[in-house]
């Protein structure tokens, strides 16, 4: 079996300064040792490779539950190529799992972006596709955010069931609102099938939505956008979610989607363990300003927002590794906001061997600098992307 160690990292500790340096041998693409401080140094007499780290934080490699695109693809075009593309763009930015992200469409939109997933998913390049996120299309027209209202609909079972036909087990999540002629009974529908129903784009009232995760709601997509806010009177689906221990949250840390005070308050509420970073970006990410068309808009990009004509904001272009720089500065510890990007959402969608830094783990690891920057990104115990500029 392939050995590799990777040498002189700095890893994640309880210790005062919250990393030590240490060692990590991989064995046939798995995590075989972890030595932390003053374990002694793994020995290398079998070793096929060695790195060095470099003195740079090694992580788990990040998975992103929400995204779109990147790279000026999206992945409604239901093509490899642009799959191909956010994979690569992922490995780039520290993800190496993602669940390729639908927005609201016809269904014959939806079915070709499916069928293009079914098709690429094993062959992957870079980050590696965890399975399906459709967002929409059944949401509520009053908290539409982005999402095109032409295409929005109430939830329909039938057709539900003809989506899972298709798909399989490539659905790992479906955004709705609950609140919606229903949507409880579509809740209840995905629950029983081992999807993660995340509520989003509603305007579910707090008993509403406490309804909806009595029935078997467990995520809330994007918290605080494309809600009812939260109002003293009316406390709607944030206040309803911060009370159930089991339900997690998504948070866009960009500084636009979210206030810093936000991300500290649903740090507070939720903890490292329920609180999920996402980019829940569009092709945008990693392309700079410019127009893009995305869910039949047209989007603006200006110093890095992405909004609607009328100024709705439009999906994000934050990576994962700017996106954890972001929750550190906002007063999340290291330990904790890592643990945001990778073992919470492996939690959330089920994946075992994923999000973790430990033996028996699969060896989806990053390298990051001390500007939180990518020297380089691992899958399966292979390298798939390396800085250019790094020696490391």
């Amino acid at each position: 079996m392939p050995v590799c160690i990777i040498r002189n990292v700095r890893l994640l500790d309880k210790s005062e300064s919250g990393t030590v340096t240490g060692d990590v041998a991989i064995r046939d693409g798995v995590i075989a040792e972890v030595l932390r401080g003053g374990a002694a140094l793994i020995r290398n007499e079998a070793a096929d490779t060695e790195i060095d780290g470099g003195g740079g934080l090694l992580i788990p490699g990040m998975i992103d539950v929400h995204i779109h695109g990147a790279d000026g693809f999206d992945m409604m075009d239901g093509t490899a190529r642009s799959l191909e593309a956010v994979s690569a763009a992922c490995a780039r930015t520290g993800c190496t799992s993602f669940l390729a992200t639908s927005v609201s469409s016809s269904a014959e939109d939806l079915f070709g972006m499916l069928d293009s997933v079914a098709r690429f998913i094993g062959n992957e390049a870079g980050a590696r596709v965890a399975g399906v996120h459709i967002e929409g299309p059944y949401l509520n027209t009053k908290r539409k955010g982005m999402q095109n209202e032409r295409y929005l609909r109430h939830p329909d079972l039938d057709e539900m069931k003809a989506i899972l036909a298709r798909a399989g087990s490539l659905i790992r999540m479906v955004t709705l609102a609950p609140e919606l002629p229903g949507g409880l009974e579509m809740v209840a529908y995905l629950k029983e099938r081992g999807i993660v129903v995340s509520v989003a784009h509603s305007d579910a009232t707090y008993e509403e939505a406490k309804q909806a995760f009595r029935s078997g709601a467990s995520h809330v997509t994007h918290c605080f956008n494309g809600m009812r806010p939260i109002h003293h009177r009316d406390p709607g689906v944030v206040v309803a979610a911060f009370e159930e221990p089991g339900v997690s949250v998504q948070a866009i840390v960009d500084d636009v989607h979210l206030h810093p005070a936000i991300v500290r308050l649903l740090y507070r509420e939720k903890g490292a363990d329920r609180m999920v970073l996402i980019t829940d970006a569009l092709q945008a990410m990693g392309m700079g300003d410019g127009s893009y068309l995305f869910g039949g808009h047209r989007v603006t990009v200006t110093d890095g927002v992405a909004t609607l004509a009328d100024g709705t904001l439009a999906s994000s272009t934050i990576t994962m590794n700017a996106a954890l720089a972001k929750a550190v500065q906002a007063g999340i510890p290291l330990r904790d906001a890592v643990r945001m990007a990778t073992e919470t959402p492996a939690a959330v969608l089920g994946l075992t061997r994923k999000g973790r830094l430990a033996p028996g783990m699969d060896a989806d690891l990053v390298l990051l600098d001390e500007r939180f920057e990518v020297q380089w990104t691992m899958v399966d115990g292979a390298v798939v992307y390396r800085r250019a500029e790094s020696s490391r």
